[in-house]
């Protein structure tokens, strides 16, 4: 099995689905009806993608063995992980999404402001991911990609308009900034499977994303009135395990029904 192409695999899951439970908290609570369904649809789009994702984690996790024991019967080397139980049933430490991804919602500026920042990032690594040499994660993000663009104008608007809106919404994103900010370097800071990934083709080398990602930041932050951050200390650790406390309480909500009821089906 390819250890590296699995935790990649289960990184870029992992993210998506996390952020989709945040965006998630939205629903039945948006500003107006309009956007409360649009930030609704973006966590949809969301955990469609890490659906993808984790199903093909669960193929890489469940090769089929073709040799054959002394008495005759085949082998099954089978985990049988399914989607389900790699988004249910696996702690903290197991995850490896983007340390971004699992802070407080906080208020509209905060939901979107983070998903610009990170959208800006998904994009380019879609684009970029499109060329990889595996062809299920080329597939998937070359489908995915479609969804980003849209996440991309949908988050950069809203950004826009609070940034360059009343001196609240100003105060608010500027807030907003300040919170997020010390997150964003994980974005393009590559562990050793990103590494091991971009070197075999299947991957892509985050860090070369970096200019291009400070570029459009800079880019809509200039149409929105808001100033660029300077550089300061980054937070990482999320990709390998290491979390704020917040993730424990999102996988207590989302897991609590498969835990409680193993097996459970619809």
């Amino acid at each position: 099995m390819n250890t590296s192409l699995l935790n990649y695999t289960l990184h870029l899951a992992d993210t998506t689905l996390i952020l989709s439970q945040r965006n998630s908290e939205w629903c039945a609570h948006g500003p107006i009806l309009e956007q409360d369904i649009a930030i609704t649809n973006i966590s949809l789009d969301l955990i469609g993608q890490s659906r993808y994702l984790y199903q093909y984690a669960a193929k890489l996790l469940n090769p089929v063995r073709t040799d054959v024991h002394p008495g005759g019967e085949s082998a099954n080397n089978s985990t049988n992980a399914t989607e389900d139980s790699l988004a249910y049933l696996r702690t903290e430490r197991e995850f490896k999404n983007l340390l971004l991804t699992e802070l407080p919602k906080g208020d509209w500026a905060q939901t979107v402001l983070r998903q610009f920042l990170f959208s800006v990032y998904q994009y380019l690594l879609f684009e970029q991911l499109q060329k990889s040499k595996d062809e299920q994660l080329a597939a998937i993000a070359q489908k995915s990609i479609k969804e980003t663009t849209y996440h991309l104008k949908w988050s950069s608007d809203w950004v826009i308009r609070l940034g360059d809106g009343t001196e609240e919404s100003h105060t608010r994103m500027n807030k907003a900034i300040e919170t997020l900010w010390e997150y964003t370097g994980e974005l393009y800071i590559a562990v050793d499977y990103e590494i091991e990934s971009a070197k075999n083709g299947t991957g892509t080398d985050i860090s070369s994303l970096k200019q291009q990602w400070i570029q459009k930041v800079k880019d809509v932050f200039e149409e929105a009135t808001l100033q660029f951050p300077i550089d300061r200390f980054m937070q990482t650790g999320g990709k390998q395990g290491s979390h704020t406390e917040n993730l424990g309480y999102i996988l207590a909500e989302m897991q609590s029904l498969q835990r409680t009821y193993p097996g459970a089906e619809w």
